[in-house]
């Protein structure tokens, strides 16, 4: 069972009522009670649930080195441009070892200080796998119900594992840049299927239309398996100068547009939440399990198992059969 820290109620409810008048401190340490997994998180975050579904989340993903940070930090000051508030989740990879991160952000989007109507937040994966920390659900539904915009989710970039956050965002944004192996790449269908939007960054560089090109010939082939009729666009941006980033902006308000129109935002959001359900479900029956087995009962099987006279197939088994 995790061990959570203790806080005071009546503070809670002051953060809560703080953050969703627009207190940033008060936002801040909502977000650390989320991700500490503080007592008094969930009754906040039921607190703040009826404010939340507003905000339209954002993925934004692709291989390291593509320039996802720059590209949410430009795509960020355009949204300000258009009187938008955003909130920025930035997913950082945790060492397995220590569950240190770098959190970026102390390095990153330093354009951004000083905005009333900006929030950035980094997040450690902490040994979650799919490029997304276990609490960034959480932190998404903090950010929402203090009233911003937009949330951007931009995660840790580990490939094929990226794929979770199709299940966090309405709209994802997958970003190729050239030179990186680009077509071989591209023709792995698990970035391509769950991208609502293909980006060709730092489009400056030579290969920039081979990339482009390569993504096309995935999404003719892929067309026909659209659930809706969208048609992901193939963008070339410059994030470091902002080239093509309006255009991206603008695609980003099309797909929202198109999803609103079709029906398929809510059916999105319905599948997020069962998503996210699933996931509250397994981690809650897995801390009763380990909390009800004991450390020197699970030390014993795991010495069965070790010495080779049962599988783990098996124990789990007989765990999950034994009564409370």
């Amino acid at each position: 069972m995790a061990s959570y820290a203790t806080s005071s109620p009546a503070t809670d409810v002051n953060l809560v009522t703080a953050a969703l008048d627009g207190d940033r401190h008060a936002l801040a340490r909502l977000i650390s009670l989320v991700e500490d997994q503080d007592a008094a998180a969930q009754d906040a975050l039921r607190a703040l649930f009826p404010h939340t579904g507003r905000a339209h989340l954002i993925g934004v993903t692709g291989p390291p080195g593509s320039g996802k940070s720059t590209l949410v930090n430009v795509l960020t000051q355009r949204f300000r441009g258009s009187g938008r508030t955003v909130g920025i989740i930035a997913v950082d990879p945790s060492s397995p070892f220590s569950g240190g991160a770098l959190l970026g952000d102390r390095v990153r989007m330093r354009d951004l200080a000083g905005d009333p109507g900006v929030f950035v937040r980094s997040m450690a994966t902490r040994g979650s796998l799919g490029g997304l920390a276990q609490a960034t659900n959480d932190v998404v539904k903090v950010l929402d119900a203090a009233g911003f915009d937009a949330v951007l989710i931009e995660t840790v970039g580990a490939g094929q594992s990226e794929v979770e956050i199709a299940s966090t965002a309405h709209t994802t944004i997958v970003l190729e840049a050239p030179g990186m192996g680009d077509e071989v790449q591209a023709l792995k269908a698990g970035l391509m299927e769950i991208a609502d939007i293909l980006v060709v960054n730092k489009a400056d560089r030579p290969g920039a239309a081979r990339t482009a090109r390569a993504l096309e010939m995935v999404i003719d082939r892929n067309s026909a398996a659209s659930e809706d009729g969208w048609q992901p666009p193939i963008l070339q941006t410059v994030a470091l100068d902002g080239s093509g980033v309006p255009e991206l902006v603008q695609a980003i308000d099309d797909h929202r547009q198109h999803r609103c129109t079709t029906g398929l935002l809510a059916e999105r959001e319905r599948r997020r939440i069962k998503g996210e359900l699933v996931g509250v479900l397994q981690r809650e029956l897995l801390d009763r399990l380990l909390s009800r087995l004991g450390p020197e009962e699970l030390g014993q099987w795991v010495e069965r198992v070790a010495a080779r006279k049962v599988d783990v197939y098996t124990v789990a088994s007989r765990l999950c059969e034994t009564p409370s």
